[in-house]
């Protein structure tokens, strides 16, 4: 498993609550298992009191973003450097279910999981991702959805840094409402133009009086 994998963590966490639409699917243990995914033996091990451990996590991954999103990589990188003290990682190297054309495992750097609950366990793992992806192709790759009300978090892999909106629904609802806007902007400056144009014609007509 690559380290580029383990950046989708923190979006996801992240995007587990909608802060301007008042949602948030972080409620259950439940909730907390389907973030690691099936596999994980972690997740097994999640609890109760992870939900309410893994909100604080969601919180300070969302001020990574917030920062990077601003503008302030100083800011970004501080927050994400705390979260990497706190939650360290444990990296092997890994050749399970990677092999090339002659059969021989294709090794590369794995995040072992044995941490001692699973808000930890996972915290290390999306902190982890994160800071490879920021120090990779940086902090300005790290965004927060321009379509509101949403804010989810995404990362920008597009080739030209354009990335705006966290997916294509957000972008086609965008640009819908950006080609209203535009609409209406003509429409108000058409009147404007009308009622300009009828005022000399009114002046006219009461000088030939």
């Amino acid at each position: 498993m690559e380290l580029a994998y383990y950046s989708d963590f923190a979006v996801r966490l992240v995007n587990t609550e909608e802060p301007a639409r008042n949602k948030d699917s972080l409620t259950s243990v439940e909730a907390v298992r389907a973030l690691f995914g099936a596999s994980s033996q972690t997740a097994r091990r999640a609890t109760d009191a992870d939900v309410s451990r893994f909100r604080s996590v969601r919180g300070r991954l969302r001020a990574v973003f917030t920062a990077a999103d601003s503008g302030d990589q100083a800011q970004a990188v501080d927050l994400l450097n705390s979260l990497l003290m706190e939650f360290p990682v444990s990296p092997q190297i890994s050749g399970h279910d990677y092999l090339d054309d002659e059969g021989h495992p294709r090794w590369h750097m794995h995040l072992a999981e044995h941490p001692s609950n699973a808000t930890a366990g996972y915290a290390a793992i999306a902190a982890m991702g994160l800071a490879f992806h920021l120090t990779e192709y940086g902090v300005d790759r790290l965004g927060l959805c321009q379509a509101p009300p949403c804010r989810n978090a995404y990362l920008d892999t597009s080739t030209n840094r354009s990335r705006r909106y966290c997916s294509d629904r957000c972008a086609t609802r965008a640009n819908v409402a950006a080609y209203r806007a535009r609409k209406r902007l003509e429409a108000e400056r058409s009147q404007k133009t009308g009622r300009t144009a009828e005022k000399p014609q009114e002046s006219s007509a009461r000088t030939e009086r």
